[in-house]
C-alpha cells in the first residue's frame, strides 16, 4: 500500500476508457513492442494500416498524435501487457479479424518471428475471442503477403 493510496482518490489517476481508435491502434502498438523492442518495419506496418482504415481518415494529424503520444506513455509505463488490456474491450466486433490480421501483419514485417510474439499473437487470438481455425486462416494468408 502506497502513502498516496491513503490521500488521493485512486480515480483522480485511472486513465480515460479508450474508444474504437485507440482500441485498435493500442492492440497494433502492442503487437509491434510484444518482443521488447520496436523495429522500423514495424512502426511502418503499423502507420500504412492505420492510414488506410475509414476510421482514422477524418483524424486531424494533432489528434492522432495525441492519441498516439497516450498510448506510447501506457506502453512504457505498464508494457503491451497493461496496453492490451485496455485497448481489447474497445475494438468493435467488426472489427476484431481485422485488428487480429494487421497485428499479423506487424509481427512478421522484421521478417523474424520470435517466441515472443508468437506467444503474443496465440494470447491476442484468446482475448479477441476469435475462432482459432479462422485465426489460423489469417495467420497463414499474413505469411503468405509477408513471404519475399
Amino acid at each position: 500500500m502506497s502513502l498516496f493510496d491513503d490521500v488521493l482518490d485512486d480515480s483522480s489517476f485511472a486513465p480515460e476508457q479508450f474508444g474504437p481508435q485507440e482500441g485498435f491502434a493500442g492492440t497494433l502498438l502492442a503487437a509491434s513492442a510484444c518482443d521488447g523492442h520496436i523495429a522500423d518495419e514495424e512502426v511502418g506496418a503499423l502507420v500504412t494500416a492505420l492510414a488506410r482504415m475509414k476510421m482514422y481518415q477524418n483524424v486531424p494529424p494533432h489528434r492522432f498524435n495525441s492519441m498516439m503520444d497516450r498510448l506510447l506513455g501506457i506502453l512504457k509505463r505498464g508494457g503491451p501487457e497493461k496496453l492490451i488490456a485496455s485497448a481489447i474491450p474497445a475494438v468493435p466486433p467488426e472489427l476484431r479479424e481485422t485488428a487480429f490480421a494487421n497485428a499479423c501483419d506487424i509481427v512478421l514485417a522484421d521478417g523474424v518471428v520470435e517466441a515472443d510474439e508468437k506467444a503474443f499473437i496465440d494470447d491476442l487470438m484468446i482475448k479477441l475471442e476469435l475462432d482459432s481455425q479462422r485465426a489460423k486462416t489469417i495467420v497463414q494468408v499474413m505469411v503468405f503477403k509477408n513471404q519475399g
